[in-house]
């Protein structure tokens, strides 16, 4: 049976190199709010938080790892709603609701911080701007495994359905799109996403909002084909 998905702690830290990260952190943060992303550099982020270059290059080893940082620190108070917040995100709501839920939540989340994500990038071609985390992929599978999905091959399932909320395709989606539809972009991935998982999890609209998966779904919905 599966079990709840934790997260474990921040690796410990001297109280100096805490301050410190906190100090950059906020002083990013500043930079980005009043100049924007493109004006966040290693050199300015040095000077306007009063410290050493050399501090802030061992902290973050590159430009990209700032932002990487920033996205890390938001990602865990995200990550805290998903584990302890209220329902549906959190716990307390049927899985089919949550699993519901929380791409609807990440959606919005990488859409919030996609100047951010796109950033952490650095010029690579491929990989995840911060959603691909073992705790997605690992909730996924979780909720997966408290519906009645017969057969499937749920550990396959969770990778796609991850890989459907991943950073590069938003961000790809959300690129070159004309500023009056920019804003529509994350509600319509957001109903998008809805609609995958009713349909890989064998449910329709009409159905009633309990959670639980009809038994006759579970032997020809259309995640048969997983079989």
């Amino acid at each position: 049976m599966s079990q709840p998905v934790t997260w474990g702690s921040p690796p410990a830290e001297r109280a100096d190199a805490a301050r410190n990260r906190r100090l950059l952190l906020a002083t990013a943060r500043e930079i980005i709010a009043t100049d924007g992303a493109d004006k966040l550099t290693m050199d300015g982020l040095a000077e306007r938080a009063g410290l050493g270059k050399g501090t802030v290059f061992r902290r973050f080893g590159t430009r990209a790892g700032i932002f990487a940082a920033l996205l890390d620190d938001d990602e865990r108070e995200f990550q805290e709603k998903v584990l302890a917040g209220p329902p549906p995100l959190g716990p307390g709501a049927p899985p089919l609701d949550r699993l519901i839920a929380y791409g609807r939540a990440r959606t919005g989340f990488l859409a919030g911080h996609r100047d951010i994500a796109r950033a952490t990038l650095d010029g690579r071609q491929h990989g995840p701007a911060g959603p691909a985390t073992p705790l997605s992929r690992a909730h996924i599978r979780f909720l997966l495994g408290q519906m009645r999905l017969g057969p499937a091959d749920l550990d396959v399932l969770a990778t796609q359905l991850t890989a459907a909320l991943d950073g590069p395709l938003l961000l790809h989606l959300s690129a070159d799109t004309p500023a009056g539809a920019a804003g529509h972009i994350p509600e319509r991935l957001s109903r998008g996403w809805a609609d995958l998982v009713r349909r890989v999890c064998g449910r329709t609209v009409a159905d009633s909002p309990s959670g639980e998966i009809p038994a006759q779904s579970a032997a020809s919905g259309p995640h048969s084909s997983l079989i």
